[in-house]
């Protein structure tokens, strides 16, 4: 089975994710896509008050209502705690999946995040053990400050890093996927403001547990 790894803070998950996850099955021929919410991810402070539990459940929820078995939520980085680093993730994966794995997992990440991919820790291990896969990614419209992911260390975090593809320095794997325009802190921002459009932008399962739940003030 070929498996590819997404992590991220999914706070919340979106259209946007769902769209690179698909893109991976039906353009690259993965199998499986591992959704692995990040406990605490070590480049960013998260700007919102939303659980660690609730992250992970909207997740499950998405997962669950795919029903195919071809998106799975994993929570290995909440299981363990403490700061979600990807290579102890995919060590866990690796042996936990290794009975099912054709060759290296995949790990997934945008644009934005492999233009510092360099400054992440351990990237020679992480080349090791998975392939990178390369995603392309467009910044949503501008959020306010209320509620947006704040970037910890020297990490950027954002779009005006730009990836340089030629002079990438590891071997990955590019995923010409169709643009989306869409971005988590986007969506907090409009559930704040009272803007329904944000309902457009996340699987209705995440829609429904948002307002089920009251996450982000939703009126």
């Amino acid at each position: 089975m070929k498996i590819a790894v997404l992590g991220g803070t999914f706070n919340p998950l979106h259209n946007g994710h769902v769209m690179v996850a698909r893109n991976v099955c039906e353009k690259l021929g993965y199998d499986r896509v591992l959704f692995v919410p990040a406990f605490l991810p070590p480049h960013k402070t998260a700007g919102s008050k939303e659980t660690a539990e609730d992250r992970l459940e909207m997740v499950r929820a998405f997962c669950e209502s795919e029903g195919s078995g071809r998106f799975v939520c994993e929570p290995c980085e909440m299981d363990r705690g403490g700061v979600s680093y990807t290579v102890d993730t995919l060590e866990f994966l690796t042996e936990k999946y290794k009975e099912q794995l054709t060759g290296k997992p995949a790990f997934i990440l945008g644009e934005e995040s492999a233009a510092e991919f360099e400054k992440w820790k351990s990237t020679d291990r992480i080349i090791e053990l998975a392939d990178l896969i390369v995603a392309c990614r467009k910044p949503g419209n501008s959020p306010g400050t209320a509620s947006v992911n704040i970037p910890t260390g020297n990490f950027k975090g954002d779009f005006s890093v730009g990836f340089d593809d030629e002079h990438f320095a590891y071997p990955f794997i590019s995923l010409q996927n169709p643009e989306m325009r869409v971005s988590s802190s986007e969506i907090r921002e409009e559930i704040v403001s009272g803007n329904s459009e944000w309902k457009k932008k996340v699987p209705e399962s995440v829609a429904k547990y948002i307002e089920e739940h009251g996450l982000y003030g939703v009126k």
